[in-house]
């Protein structure tokens, strides 16, 4: 069953089970009131016999008073009244009932038989009669009489069950409005969720990830399909992730595999020293190739940082001394951010060390590498400063690409880390033209503050 069905379906036993519950009750009170409304429609019968006993005047016998009570008393709609004298069915209301009650045997002794007013019920060819006997007596005259009150219930009855049975048609009717109102709606509410599935299964039939939805409004159906939207993001970066995994990977380790077979098959024993080490340098540089890509395949998950708080000033310290065994150069700190931040310290410290061995590789022995940081305009600032060749205008944003190291040694996948690292901080890497000279490579992060940072401090 479809879920618009499923909707429709609840909706339609929600509606017909509060008109029941209503219907119902509304059955129950108006049964209620009815038994009420009878109950003193017979006292009021009674009261008014008794009233007009009392301002009938000198009467001599029993069957006068009632002949007159009968003669100036009118019955209600469905109501009959007659007169037991002296052990016998006398008299009857002139309004010509729905039942004659005074034929009933039974009734007729019960009402010659009463001492004192009573009720009951008694059945006719009108359905079930409630009833009142008053018995009567007069000074004077030793026959017995009685006033019967009938009430024809289940005609009045019929009333209610008439005005039920057009509440019932009316239940239908909005039962089936609702049916038919939840029907469209259900059908406008589930339309983005058919276009989310039928995107889902056009995606997986043709595999094109580049899709997206369109739903206008901020509902929660919106909200779905821009979860929806995002999740194709994630997915479509995976695997461009994964194609340019392939692709890095196949393109980059065809050669050192080629070289290391080449020189197996031609390998003599007199050179075989030489082989060797030629094996395993090559061997190490896949090696540290497939760390690099599965370190860049990485950055595209969730889990890649592990931010805490971060002295900047105590990282960029704890950089420059790291670093100053690599190479005879001149090392300088620019700059000092005397701040907390929050990052992942050792991404920052990888990318910083990832720049350092980028400019030792750019420059000769005794040349100036320097580290910095500062916060400016509410971003924090690292750099790494060389008096190298620099890097043309047209290089520039190249040479963040995988496997872009030209003549130099490396991998080819340091910058395109670093780029990782600063991206899901939320900030760039870039490089400029150093004053003076050389090559300025540096990182901008939003600078999420912790404490008040100090004012910042040169050591040259």
């Amino acid at each position: 069953m479809s879920a618009r069905a499923r909707i429709v379906g609840w909706v339609l036993l929600v509606v017909a089970l509060a008109l029941a519950v209503a219907g119902s009750a509304t059955w129950s009170l108006l049964v209620n009131r009815l038994d009420d409304r009878v109950s003193a429609e017979l006292t009021n019968e009674a009261e008014k016999l008794r009233a007009f006993a009392r301002n009938a005047g000198p009467v001599t016998d029993v069957r006068t008073l009632l002949t007159d009570y009968l003669a100036a008393t009118a019955p209600d709609r469905h109501e009959t009244y007659f007169t037991v004298v002296d052990g016998k069915a006398d008299k009857v209301s002139a309004q010509s009932p729905e039942a004659r009650l005074d034929t009933d045997d039974e009734l007729v002794a019960r009402a010659a038989a009463a001492r004192r007013p009573e009720s009951g019920w008694a059945r006719s060819s009108a359905g079930k009669v409630r009833y009142l006997v008053m018995p009567v007596r007069v000074t004077g005259d030793e026959r017995r009489g009685a006033l019967v009150v009938g009430i024809f219930y289940d005609r009045q009855r019929e009333e209610i069950t008439d005005a039920m049975r057009s509440l019932t048609l009316t239940s239908v009717l909005a039962v089936a409005v609702a049916g038919a109102a939840a029907w469209l709606v259900a059908g406008r509410v589930l339309a983005p969720v058919r276009l989310v599935r039928t995107t889902a299964e056009r995606i997986s039939d043709s595999a094109d990830l580049s899709r997206r939805l369109t739903v206008p409004g901020d509902d929660d159906i919106s909200a779905l399909a821009g979860t929806f939207n995002r999740m194709l993001d994630r997915l479509e970066r995976a695997f461009a992730t994964q194609r340019e995994f392939l692709d890095d990977a196949g393109h980059e380790l065809r050669t050192p595999l080629t070289v290391v077979r080449g020189h197996l098959e031609v390998m003599g024993e007199e050179d075989r020293e030489e082989t060797v080490a030629l094996v395993l340098d090559e061997l190490e540089r896949m090696n540290r190739i497939v760390d690099d890509l599965l370190l860049l395949a990485r950055s595209e998950q969730p889990g890649f940082l592990d931010l805490g708080e971060v002295a900047v000033a105590e990282l960029t310290v704890d950089v420059l001394a790291k670093v100053r065994t690599l190479a005879d150069r001149r090392w300088r700190l620019d700059e000092v951010a005397d701040t907390h931040v929050i990052a992942d310290g050792q991404r920052l410290t990888q990318a910083l060390v990832q720049f350092v061995a980028n400019a030792v590789r750019h420059t000769e022995d005794g040349g100036l590498v320097a580290l910095g940081s500062a916060v400016r305009d509410g971003r924090l600032e690292l750099w790494v400063r060389d008096d190298g060749p620099g890097v043309p205008p047209d290089q520039r944003d190249r040479i963040f690409d995988r496997f872009v190291h030209g003549a130099q040694t490396g991998t080819g996948l340091g910058l395109a880390i670093v780029t990782r690292i600063a991206a899901a901080h939320g900030g760039r890497a870039e490089v400029r033209d150093a004053p003076g000279g050389g090559a300025v490579f540096l990182i901008t992060l939003p600078a999420h503050e912790t404490g008040t940072p100090g004012e910042p401090h040169t050591d040259r």
